[in-house]
């Protein structure tokens, strides 16, 4: 994994801060943002600096540290929670810290480092239930290297650990099995390239960049043996959203007969949410496709549509991966099997 921390408290509860790495800036710049306010944390988490669903319930959950020490601790949480609507480690993270004395930072800032190092023995333990899963899908792969294929960042800059969707790259890694990973760019923003591909191949894992709309022809070539993604939030029936362009994977996985595989802790499962009809979808500026990386690509005033993340239907997704143990067939009641204790004790 490579050496860059993204999510680290410095300090103690009284006068401490949050450092974070800045991931907008990567893959040139190693930058790291010192949030001393509430307010701080809010724009980290709006414009990207840091992301992915579990390190955003990560910082935020630090946030209200600082907000708590400010006499401020509910205002806090309803702040924070405005930050960004589709990833649901947010407000499960926000719940947590609630259920705490307000009163004590102290007490705050050892939950919100409980929930971090809770997250990265989840990513430990998905990468483990991955592993055998892909170990599966590889045995009768011939005349090249075992071969997946991801989307977006699920990998350690988006969580407390080694990720959600990269885990079993990385246990693979450590278990010095072969592998190649076939890396969307992710438009518009590239996390893909900018992020996932700049830390998989910091950790010596063979990669191949694509851009997005290379994928069909990656697997019509037969190029890769499986698809695996992170998750931003999961219905009770399985429906699941992730990162704009999944839902294209999916159903391109589905035709040529590849599996698509989710992988993503519990937190991420939302059971009060029926089915992905209900998922609220972020809407994102029209700059991220008129202006690429502040260079403009589009006319001006030109209309845009911009979601930042899509659903991908229950009966698409081969399994989740989850610490829990996998998910498979997908379905209402094998979530409520493996997820639902989780959700009731959580």
């Amino acid at each position: 994994m490579i050496s860059l921390v993204n999510i680290k408290w410095i300090g103690d509860a009284s006068s401490g801060y949050l450092r974070l790495l800045d991931q907008t800036r990567l893959p040139l710049e190693e930058i790291y943002l010192e949030c001393r306010t509430v307010e701080g944390v809010w724009d980290a988490i709006k414009r990207l600096s840091v992301r992915g669903a579990p390190a955003i319930g990560i910082a935020a959950a630090y946030a209200t540290v600082i907000g708590a020490r400010l006499g401020r601790f509910d205002q806090s949480v309803e702040y924070l929670s405005s930050s960004r609507p589709t990833a649901v480690n947010l407000f499960w993270a926000l719940e947590r810290m609630k259920r705490v004395d307000s009163s004590c930072p102290e007490l705050l800032l050892k939950e919100a480092s409980r929930i971090h190092e809770e997250d990265s023995q989840m990513c430990r333990q998905i990468g483990s239930h991955g592993f055998e899963l892909m170990q599966s899908v590889f045995v009768n792969v011939s005349g090249r290297q075992p071969a997946l294929l991801t989307h977006c960042n699920a990998g350690s800059l988006a969580t407390g650990g080694i990720g959600t969707a990269t885990a079993p790259m990385y246990i693979a890694r450590e278990r010095n099995l072969p592998l190649t990973v076939y890396v969307d760019e992710t438009r518009p923003l590239l996390q893909g390239a900018r992020l996932t591909a700049f830390e998989l191949q910091a950790a010596g894992i063979d990669i191949v960049l694509i851009s997005d709309n290379m994928a069909a022809q990656v697997m019509r070539e037969k190029r890769v043996d499986a698809i695996v993604t992170g998750a931003d939030r999961i219905a009770a029936n399985g429906d699941t959203s992730n990162k704009i362009g999944t839902y294209s994977l999916a159903v391109l996985a589905a035709h040529h007969g590849i599996p698509m595989y989710i992988a993503a802790p519990s937190s991420t499962f939302d059971l009060s949410i029926p089915n992905g009809c209900d998922i609220p979808i972020e809407q994102r500026g029209a700059e991220e496709i008129t202006a690429f990386f502040g260079c403009r690509t589009a006319p001006e005033n030109v209309r845009t549509y911009c979601p930042a993340f899509d659903v991908t239907p229950a009966e698409l997704i081969t399994a989740m991966i989850t610490e829990r143990g996998v998910i498979q067939p997908v379905s209402k009641e094998n979530v409520k099997l493996v997820i639902g204790g989780f959700q009731k004790n959580g």
